[in-house]
C-alpha cells in the first residue's frame, strides 16, 4: 500500500547515508552503512511490512506542518491537536564513527499521546532481525541483529515487542523532550557508543549552518545577487547530503525504483555516481564557493575512471566500485504498483560516448578554476583520448541509457567533439604535451559530421540521432557546451522545435517515448533537468524574461521543504522518480547562476557570451 506521495518525503543524512522521512512521521527508506548498501532498513516507500519507523500522535486528526531548521538538514515536523502540540525533530549527526538517526519528541503545548512503532527489516524486506533487550550504561537498550547488521535503539521510553515490531506508547507535555536514537553497527564489532541526543542536535546544527554559510556569504559578497538564495542554498545542502564523505562521490539520488511513470516499468536504481554529472556538478559547487567539495568530486572522478580507458564505465558506486549487476526484487510490489523493483543498474555496461566529453570538460573546468593539479590526471586523459579516437564513430546507448538498439545519437557525437576540444584547449592553455594537431583535426571532423548528419534541414533543427525524425532535449545543451554559438540559427531552430514537440504543460520531456524506440513501454513525466536546460538556452539566446518565468515555474514544483525528484507529472501534478534527485538540484543551482551569477555556467563551459538582446525563436 502506498500511503504518501513522493513529494511527501524529506531528506535527512550524515554525509555517509541518508533517510527519507514522511510528513506523517514515518521513516520509510534507509540504506546502511552507505547509500548503495543492501543493508536496507526499509524496502521501498510505503511498503509497511518491509520496514518502517513511525513516531506520531495517536490522535489521527492532528494537523501537520514541517520545515528544515534554517539552512540545516534538521527536519522539524509539528503535530497539533486540541489537547496539545509537539515537534518531532529528525536528524543524522555527521560524527563519522557510526550512523545515527536521532528523533526528539519535544512538547510545545499541553499534552499529546504519542506512539512509536519500529519495524526493522533488512535485505529489502527479507531479514527479520533477532531483537533483545541489553544493559546499556545505566539503562537498557534494544539490540537487533541480522547477519552482519546490528542496530541499537536507545530511549528512556519503555518498549514492548508486538507482532515482530517494537512499540511504545507515551505522553509528552509542554517543556519535555523524549529522545530516540537508532544507531547502526556491525554485529561482529563492539556495540556502537551511545551519543548525547541534545548535544548531537547542537553539533549537527552547527555543522550545517557553517557549511551553508559559504553559499550565503558568496551571495552577500555580491558574486551571486539573487532572489532565489534560499532555493539555491537548499539545493547545495541537498547535494552535500548526497555526498559520501569518505570518497567525495555524490549519489544521483538516495533511492531506487521510484517510478518515472506510476504503474510502469521505468524504475531504476540511482544510488550511484554518474560521470555525465561531472561538469555541471563541479560548476555548481565551485560557483557556490565549495572548492573543497569540488576537489573531492574531481578526485573521485579520476579514481573511478583510472585503469584501462576501454573499461571506463558510465557509472560507479559512491566508493568507485565497478560491479553494479542489475537484478529484480520479485517479492516487492513497488511504489504504487510500479514493477519491477530494480537493484543495481545495467547501464554501467553500456557504451555512452557523451561521458568522455563530460570527463574531459570537468577536468578542464577544474584547471580553469584553479583546483590543485592532480599529477596523474593528464596522463590518464591522454590515454582516454587515444581510446576515444578509436571508438567515437560507433553507435551508443546515449545520454538517456536507452535499452533499445544503439544509435548514432547526435548529442553523444557532439560530446565527442567536446572531448577533443577540451583536450586541445587544455594542452594549449596549460602547456600540456599531447598530439594537439591530431586532436584538432578530429575535433573539426566530428563537428562537420554532426552538422551534416545530426541536423534536419527541413525541420531546421538538430535531431535525436542521425537520420531520425525525433527530437531530444539534450540538444538544448549544444550552445552551453560550445558546440555552436547561441546566435547560430540552427540553435534557435532547435530550441523552437523542442518548444513545439517536447513541451508539455509548460515543462520539457527528455524525448517522446511514444515515438522513440528505446526498448521500453512508453510513458513518463516531464524531466526536470531538461526544463532547467531550456531556461539556460533562453539565457544564451537573450530571452531572459522567458528564462526567469520558466525558472519560477520550476521552483514551484519543489516540495514544501525545497526538494525535487527526477520528473514531474503535469497531469497528476505530482513528482515522479527517485528523490531527492541530484541532477534536478544541480540544474536548479546552475540555472539560478546563469540568471544572476557574474560567472555564468553556460559561459564558463561554452566560452561564448550569452546574447545581450532578446533573440527571436
Amino acid at each position: 500500500m502506498t500511503r504518501l506521495r513522493i513529494e511527501d518525503y524529506a531528506l535527512i543524512g550524515d554525509c555517509q547515508t541518508a533517510a527519507l522521512v514522511g510528513r506523517d512521521g514515518s521513516i520509510d527508506w534507509l540504506c546502511w552503512p552507505r547509500f548503495d548498501s543492501d543493508a536496507c532498513f526499509a524496502a521501498l516507500l510505503g511498503e509497511e511490512d518491509n520496514g518502517r519507523w513511525l513516531i506520531a500522535p495517536t490522535d489521527g486528526t492532528a494537523s501537520t506542518r514541517r520545515q528544515y531548521r534554517g539552512d540545516t538538514l534538521i527536519l522539524e515536523t509539528r503535530f497539533e491537536s486540541g489537547t496539545g502540540a509537539v515537534t518531532l525533530i529528525d536528524f543524522m549527526p555527521p560524527r563519522g564513527k557510526a550512523s545515527d538517526i536521532v528523533r526528539l519528541v519535544k512538547g510545545e503545548r499541553g499534552t499529546m499521546a504519542m506512539r512509536m512503532e519500529l519495524l526493522l527489516r533488512f535485505g529489502y524486506g527479507t531479514a527479520v532481525p533477532w531483537v533483545t533487550r541489553v544493559k546499556d550504561g545505566d539503562g537498557t537498550a534494544l539490540r537487533a541483529i541480522a547477519g552482519a547488521d546490528l542496530v541499537m535503539l536507545r530511549t528512556p521510553v519503555r518498549i514492548e515487542g508486538v507482532d515482530l515490531k517494537s512499540v511504545a506508547d507515551f505522553t509528552v507535555s509542554a517543556g519535555e523532550t523524549v529522545p530516540f536514537v537508532l544507531t547502526y553497527g556491525y554485529s561482529h564489532l563492539p556495540e556502537p557508543e551511545a551519543i548525547d541526543a541534545l548535544a548531537a542536535l547542537d553539533d549537527t546544527e552547527g555543522f550545517w549552518a557553517e557549511w551553508a554559510g559559504t553559499s550565503r556569504r558568496a551571495a552577500e559578497q555580491g558574486r551571486f545577487a539573487t532572489p532565489w538564495a534560499d532555493a539555491v542554498t537548499r539545493s547545495l545542502v541537498t547535494l552535500k547530503a548526497l555526498t559520501y564523505a569518505p570518497t567525495g562521490g555524490i549519489a544521483a539520488a538516495a533511492t531506487t525504483s521510484l517510478p518515472e511513470y506510476l504503474g510502469g516499468q521505468r524504475n531504476w536504481d540511482y544510488r550511484f555516481c554518474w560521470l555525465r554529472d561531472a561538469t555541471l556538478t563541479l560548476l555548481a559547487l565551485m560557483n557556490g564557493g565549495y572548492f573543497g567539495e569540488a576537489e573531492a568530486w574531481r578526485d573521485w572522478l579520476l579514481r573511478a575512471a583510472a585503469g584501462s580507458p576501454a573499461q571506463m564505465q558510465t557509472l560507479y558506486s559512491i566508493a568507485g566500485e565497478r560491479r553494479m549487476t542489475e537484478w529484480e526484487v520479485g517479492w516487492l510490489n513497488g511504489y504504487g504498483g510500479s514493477r519491477p523493483v530494480r537493484i543495481g543498474n545495467a547501464a554501467h555496461g553500456q557504451l555512452q560516448l557523451d561521458i568522455y566529453g563530460e570527463l574531459m570538460d570537468a577536468l578542464y573546468q577544474a584547471r580553469v578554476n584553479g583546483l590543485p593539479e592532480n599529477d596523474a590526471a593528464w596522463m590518464l586523459q591522454i590515454e582516454i583520448m587515444e581510446h576515444l579516437e578509436a571508438i567515437w564513430g560507433q553507435p551508443d546507448n546515449g545520454i538517456w541509457e536507452v535499452r533499445g538498439e544503439p544509435q548514432h545519437f547526435t548529442y553523444s557525437k557532439a560530446m565527442c567533439w567536446v572531448a577533443f576540444d577540451r583536450a586541445v584547449r587544455s594542452a594549449e592553455e596549460f602547456h600540456m604535451d599531447g598530439p594537439v594537431e591530431r586532436w584538432r583535426a578530429l575535433r573539426d571532423r566530428i563537428h562537420r559530421e554532426v552538422c551534416a548528419n545530426g541536423f534536419d534541414e527541413k525541420r531546421g533543427s538538430f535531431v535525436q540521432a542521425y537520420g531520425s525524425p525525433h527530437l531530444d532535449a539534450s540538444l538544448l545543451l549544444l550552445p552551453a557546451v560550445g558546440f555552436l554559438p547561441p546566435d547560430d540559427p540552427r540553435i534557435a531552430g532547435t530550441v523552437a522545435a523542442i518548444e513545439k514537440d517536447l513541451f508539455r504543460d509548460g515543462f520539457v520531456l527528455r524525448y517522446d517515448t511514444e515515438k522513440s524506440a528505446d526498448g521500453l513501454p512508453p510513458g513518463e513525466g516531464a524531466f526536470l533537468a531538461c526544463s532547467f536546460w531550456l531556461a539556460d538556452a533562453y539565457v544564451m539566446l537573450g530571452r531572459i524574461e522567458e528564462a526567469e518565468a520558466l525558472f519560477e515555474r520550476l521552483l514551484k514544483l519543489c516540495n514544501d521543504v525545497g526538494l525535487l525528484s527526477e520528473e514531474w507529472d503535469p497531469h497528476l501534478r505530482r513528482q515522479l522518480g527517485n528523490i531527492p534527485q541530484a541532477f534536478s538540484h544541480i540544474a536548479l543551482v546552475n540555472t539560478a547562476h546563469n540568471l544572476r551569477h557574474v560567472r555564468k555556467p553556460v559561459e564558463q563551459r561554452s566560452g561564448a557570451k550569452a546574447a545581450a538582446k532578446p533573440t527571436s525563436a
